[in-house]
């Protein structure tokens, strides 16, 4: 039997197909507005494998320049982020176990050959708000392991609609996806996998 870290909860199959589609027309609004960029990361400016933007009043960027850190603009088109879909903050309402509403929705593309390293999500003041994490599209292999990067580490596989939260003690677990298995879901007409994750940036 697979036993997650204290703190980060694996709810599989939480939302159904319809409701799985639903939130991709929304995400492809989101995306129509604040379209999907590379960024890149700090110092080195090595372009990451995924593609990524934002909504919320915040959204989560990375350049060589001025490295990891939360801004109101999309660093692109210099407009304003647009709003988080209802359906996410129903999500959060109903999971995260916070009083208080997500700022940013990280939305990250990943294609058959896109991973994501080891890391902590620690860019935010508030880390007594979870994150919230929604999978929708092709099958991910997860990796999540403690709060130092040589703690032990458990993988599981992640489905379209699946949720994964990271609070309290596992607030601030490393972790990343080690690899995206293709064609196993018809969500995304492409194929890929789109992973949203809601935070909490500022303390209310």
């Amino acid at each position: 039997m697979l036993v997650l870290p204290k703190g980060v909860r694996h709810i599989p199959g939480c939302l159904s197909p319809d409701a799985q589609r639903a939130l991709l027309d929304d995400i492809r609004a989101v995306v129509k507005d604040a379209p999907l960029y590379t960024p890149t990361m700090p110092r080195t400016g090595k372009p990451m494998s995924v593609r990524m933007t934002n909504c919320g009043s915040l959204g989560w960027v990375t350049d060589k320049e001025r490295g990891y850190r939360y801004q109101d603009t999309h660093p692109v088109t210099g407009k304003p982020w647009p709003a988080i879909p209802r359906a996410l903050l129903d999500l959060w309402a109903e999971y995260s176990g916070y009083p208080h509403p997500p700022e940013a929705c990280l939305i990250n593309f990943y294609d058959e050959t896109a991973k994501m390293g080891l890391h902590q999500d620690r860019d935010e003041e508030d880390f007594d708000a979870p994150v919230v994490s929604i999978s929708l599209g092709d099958t991910c292999l997860f990796r999540i392991g403690e709060t130092t990067r040589s703690g032990r580490t458990v993988s599981l596989k992640l489905d379209s609609g699946d949720v994964v939260v990271l609070g309290g003690a596992g607030r601030l677990c490393f972790h990343g996806v080690d690899r995206i298995y293709p064609s196993t879901s018809a969500l995304l007409r492409n194929g890929g996998r789109i992973n949203l994750t809601l935070r909490r940036v500022t303390k209310p």
